[in-house]
């Protein structure tokens, strides 16, 4: 148990590493606007286009008897609503790394500098396209996932007792581990550790994992804290990363209330 609390200490700890490095946090926050317009605009289209849609797909439900059509369906658009959330959280997170990646980037790398002992971070020695590229397809690996087990607990919810009680903890466990591998991910490929292995690496502390990734999952549900939290969560997964990895860091650099040597 102790894990959890060590993963919720690493988001703090982001959030404040990033309140020293103000000079870069208005820049951070545009990736994270922008995924926030789009994805306002497609859960907008789906509020109010989604009870039309699962009109069309069942109508199968047109002889049943009054009121069972109507809180069938109601009960469907809200769950598709529901669904479409879940995923927009769980998207979220690669959609700005991917628009930010160069951003985030060098804010891991300087986390990295700024922790270590000898002032030095890993450097992937890739092109830029290519690190897009790698991360663009291994995002998308991570989506299919996601969506797979949105699906599952999408069929789960319908269950008795159980669908509004045991699988909303399960879909922001699934969307706390999500969220942390896409965020760790920044940290771990630069280091060249390849999607199989962060998964490993992330199932093998699950409780550090859901203690850093679950609590942001909850957070980002209200709107716009997601754009706000994205630069020091940035900050925070490089740190829990360099501690899956065994790496040292150093405590001193994250306690100090001044800016770093390179913001001065």
């Amino acid at each position: 148990m102790r894990d959890l609390g060590v993963g919720f200490g690493y988001l703090l700890k982001g959030q404040r590493w990033m309140a020293r490095h103000r000079r870069s946090y208005g820049f951070g926050l545009l990736p994270g606007l922008i995924t926030l317009v789009l994805y306002a605009a497609a859960l907008t289209v789906l509020a109010l286009w989604g009870e039309s849609a699962v009109g069309w797909a069942t109508p199968f439900a047109d002889d049943w008897p009054s009121p069972w059509p109507g809180l069938f369906r109601g009960l469907l658009t809200a769950v598709l609503f529901a669904l479409g959330l879940l995923l927009a959280v769980v998207t979220f997170t690669a959609v700005t790394l991917l628009i930010g990646q160069p951003f985030y980037e060098s804010l891991s790398e300087r986390v990295d500098r700024d922790v270590s002992a000898d002032g030095t971070a890993p450097e992937s020695g890739l092109p830029l396209w290519r690190e897009l590229w790698i991360s663009g397809r291994d995002s998308l690996r991570i989506l299919v996932r996601a969506a797979l087990w949105g699906l599952l607990l999408f069929g789960l919810g319908f269950l008795p007792f159980v669908g509004q009680t045991v699988v909303p903890v399960i879909g922001f466990l699934v969307t706390g581990f999500f969220l942390t591998e896409e965020l760790a991910a920044v940290a771990l490929q630069r280091r060249g550790v390849a999607l199989r292995a962060r998964l490993k690496l992330l199932r093998s502390r699950k409780l550090l994992v859901w203690g850093f990734g679950t609590p942001l999952g909850l957070a980002f549900l209200v709107p716009f804290v997601a754009v706000f939290l994205m630069p020091g969560a940035v900050a925070g997964a490089t740190l829990l990363a360099r501690d899956l990895l065994g790496e040292e860091t150093d405590g001193t650099a994250l306690s100090e209330p001044t800016e770093s040597r390179e913001d001065v």
